[in-house]
C-alpha cells in the first residue's frame, strides 16, 4: 500500500461530488480497536456504491441502506418540556447502563443556539445554567430497533453548544463556542465553558461549568483513555485564530464529576510555527513540541488566544474543529484556512495527529487544492471512526452537503447526501451535516442535519 494517497471523488458514484486529499491515510487508523478486529469489514473497494435519490427529499443513501427520522426541530419533546430545539450539532451515542435494558442506546445531542435561535432548549429546573442562554443538549433513549423511548432536556441555559466529545466513563462533554460575558446578548452569566452531561441521568451532572478547562470558543474534545488528559480545540472566528489545548486533570479518569476538581490548562506551541496553515506537506513532523501554561484560563480580561505566552509566542490555526482519540494519538481537524481571513496560508482542510508518548505532531492529511471550493468535498468538520476502522467525515462547505467515508485503503466515497433546501430554488442552500456517530453495537450510524434540525438513524449492510 502506498504511503501517500490521492483520491478524486466524482468517478465513484457521488453524482458530481468532488474531494481530493493527500497524505498517509493508514496513520489515521493505526492501532484503533476497529481496525484491529479480525471480523471488521474491509471497506476497501469504493464504499457502498452510488447514492440513490430519496423520494421523500430528505436523505440520499446507497442502495440497501435506509433511514429513520428520530427527531425533528419543532416537534414536541417526549418529556413534555417543550419543543425539539433548533440547530442540531455535535452528538455521541452511549450504551445503556449495566444491568439495564439490553440493546438500548442513549444519544446526547447539542443545540448550537445563539440569541436569535428560533427554538430554544427549554429551561428546566435543576438543569439550567443561565436562563437567558438558549443552547444546551437533549437526550434520546432508543430501543434496539431505533424507536424513540424518551426524549428530554439534558442541560439548558448554555450558549452555542457546537461539538464536544465522550469521556471513557460514558458521559458527554458539551462545548460552548462563544466568549460572551454576562451582560452581553442578554446573558446573566459568563459563557465559553465545557459542561459534563450524563446521558442516562442528566440530574447527576446538572449544569456546572468546568471552569478550569478554560473559557474560550470551544469546539471539540478528546480524552486520552490511558492518562485522562483532555485535548480541546478552539474555533475562534477572528484573527488571532484558535489554539490547541490539553487539560491535565487533578483527578484523571475519576468518573462522573471528577473534572470539577480542576487541573492545569496548557496550549500547544510548535517552535518556529506561529500558524499551522503554513505547513502544506503531508507527513511533515515536529518532534518535542511544547506545552505552555495558559496564563489566565478564565480569560477574565483578555481572551486566551491574545494572552502573553512569553518568548516564542504560541501556535494558532484557523477553524480548529473535529477531534477524536485513535490508538495512541489524538487527531484534530482544521476545516480550512484563508489568507483573506488573516491566515498565513490557504488550505481546504487538514487533519493533524499528536502522539503524546513521543510529543510528536504530524500533518497527516491535506484536503485540496485540487478541489473546487464551490463544489462539495471541502471543509471537513465533525469526524468519527467508522465500524470499518475508516472515517466518517461531515462536510461543512458550499453546495450539496455530504457525509463522506474514507476507507483504510484511502478511498473516498459518499455515504449520505442531504436534500433539505434551506435556501431558494434560485439560490439553493443545503443544511450541513453534524454529529456523526455510531451505536455501541456499530450497526447504526446517527447523524444530524443542522438546519432544519433533524436527527437520523441510518441502518443497512454495514458489514457488506
Amino acid at each position: 500500500m502506498s504511503a501517500t494517497r490521492r483520491q478524486l471523488l466524482g468517478r465513484t458514484g457521488a453524482l458530481g461530488a468532488a474531494i481530493a486529499f493527500t497524505g498517509s491515510v493508514s496513520e489515521l487508523f493505526a492501532g484503533t480497536a476497529a481496525a484491529a478486529e479480525p471480523d471488521s469489514p474491509p471497506l476497501g473497494r469504493g464504499g457502498y456504491g452510488p447514492l440513490v435519490p430519496d423520494p421523500d427529499g430528505l436523505l440520499d443513501l446507497p442502495e440497501g441502506f435506509r433511514y429513520r427520522v428520530l427527531s425533528r426541530e419543532g416537534d414536541e419533546l417526549r418529556s413534555g418540556e417543550g419543543k425539539v430545539p433548533s440547530h442540531c450539532d455535535g452528538m455521541a451515542a452511549f450504551p445503556g447502563r449495566a444491568g439495564g435494558h439490553r440493546g438500548r442506546t442513549h444519544l446526547v445531542r447539542n443545540h448550537e443556539n445563539r440569541p436569535d435561535a428560533a427554538i430554544r432548549v427549554p429551561a428546566v429546573n435543576g438543569l439550567t445554567y443561565d436562563p437567558m442562554g438558549l443552547g444546551g443538549c437533549t437526550a434520546l433513549e432508543l430501543d434496539s430497533g431505533n424507536r424513540v423511548l424518551s426524549e428530554r432536556v439534558a442541560i439548558a441555559g448554555t450558549a452555542v453548544n457546537c461539538a464536544g466529545g465522550p469521556t471513557p466513563w460514558h458521559t458527554w462533554l458539551t462545548c460552548e463556542e462563544t466568549e460572551d460575558r454576562a451582560g452581553t446578548n442578554g446573558y446573566t452569566k459568563d459563557h465559553g465553558f465545557i459542561f459534563e452531561v450524563d446521558p442516562h441521568d442528566p440530574r447527576r451532572t446538572g449544569a456546572v461549568p468546568l471552569t478550569a478547562m478554560g473559557r474560550f470558543q470551544h469546539e471539540a474534545i478528546a480524552v486520552d483513555p490511558r492518562s485522562g488528559v483532555v485535548y480541546e480545540t478552539e474555533d475562534a472566528f477572528e484573527k488571532p485564530f484558535g489554539l490547541f489545548y490539553r487539560f491535565r486533570p487533578k483527578k484523571p479518569l475519576g468518573g462522573i464529576g471528577s473534572l470539577r476538581a480542576g487541573g492545569e490548562l496548557q496550549a500547544l506551541r510548535v517552535p518556529g510555527v506561529p500558524d499551522l496553515s503554513t505547513i502544506q506537506e503531508p507527513g511533515t513532523t515536529f518532534d518535542r513540541v511544547e506545552w505552555v501554561d495558559v496564563p489566565d484560563p478564565l480569560a477574565r480580561e483578555t481572551p486566551i488566544r491574545f494572552q502573553d505566552f512569553g518568548p516564542g509566542g504560541i501556535t494558532h490555526a484557523q477553524k480548529l474543529e473535529g477531534c477524536y482519540w485513535g490508538g495512541t494519538s489524538v487527531y484534530f481537524v482544521s476545516s480550512f484556512a484563508k489568507s483573506a481571513d488573516g491566515s498565513a496560508a490557504d488550505h481546504f482542510g487538514q487533519i493533524w495527529r499528536y502522539d503524546p508518548d513521543r510529543r510528536r505532531l504530524t500533518l497527516v492529511i491535506v484536503f485540496g487544492p485540487e478541489t473546487d471550493v464551490q463544489l462539495p468535498g471541502e471543509s471537513p468538520d465533525n469526524i468519527t471512526l467508522a465500524p470499518s476502522g475508516g472515517l466518517m467525515v461531515c462536510e461543512d462547505g458550499n453546495g450539496a452537503q455530504h457525509v463522506f467515508g474514507v476507507t483504510r485503503r484511502g478511498e473516498v466515497y459518499a455515504m449520505a447526501r442531504g436534500q433539505q433546501n434551506i435556501g431558494t430554488p434560485e439560490e439553493p442552500e443545503w443544511g450541513e451535516f453534524a454529529g456523526v456517530t455510531f451505536a455501541p453495537d456499530r450497526r447504526t450510524m446517527y447523524v444530524n442535519c443542522y438546519t432544519p434540525g433533524t436527527t437520523f438513524a441510518v441502518t443497512g449492510p454495514w458489514r457488506r
